[in-house]
């Protein structure tokens, strides 16, 4: 080959190598102007300083979500032991007296466990009687307001029925975990 030629390719070459660079300073150029952009403001620098702020508050969230979710299933499991279902039935204990001053109070828990207060009015005073009811039942003869009012309670809808509160299916925890 001629040095001529050789010179030609060469110089083709250059030419070649320059556009490509002005090309890569040009792209550069334009990434180094959007950084800068992204960088700008009062903290621009600290941009990165947020991020971690931002996803440690998220670890603190779901540390306090989990916290929460065990204290509620704390709090569900205690509150079955609570009396949650009452009814009341009034009545008249004796014929001789009315206005319904004798009354029938059920009190139980969700496994329908508690107690029956009945109040009987008379002319002579008033007497108060408790009888404990175990899973809905009672040991003692109960009386018929006895048994409307136990019967009361324990078809008393639950106001949260309708409420799902498990968290469990909803959240998932392990997300960020990884």
């Amino acid at each position: 080959m001629k040095i001529e030629t050789v010179t030609t390719i060469l110089a083709i070459l250059v030419i070649l190598l320059l556009v490509m660079m002005f090309f890569t300073i040009n792209k550069m150029n334009i990434i180094t102007r959007k950084y800068k952009a992204l960088m700008s403001g009062k903290k621009g620098a600290d941009l990165e300083k947020v991020i971690r702020y931002r996803f440690k508050e998220m670890d603190k969230v779901k540390a306090n979500a989990k916290r929460v979710t065990k204290e509620h299933k704390e709090i569900k499991a205690h509150l079955t032991s609570c009396i949650s279902k009452t009814a009341l039935i009034k009545y008249d204990a004796f014929e001789q007296m009315s206005g319904k001053l004798s009354f029938v109070i059920a009190l139980l828990n969700d496994q329908h466990s508690g107690i029956i207060l009945n109040a009987m009015h008379s002319r002579e005073g008033c007497f108060t009687y408790a009888k404990e009811i175990i899973k809905g039942e009672s040991y003692i003869p109960l009386s018929e307001e006895e048994k409307d009012a136990l019967e009361k309670a324990m078809t008393v809808e639950e106001e949260i029925n309708g409420l799902n509160t498990d968290t469990e299916d909803d959240i998932n925890f392990d997300v960020y975990d990884e």
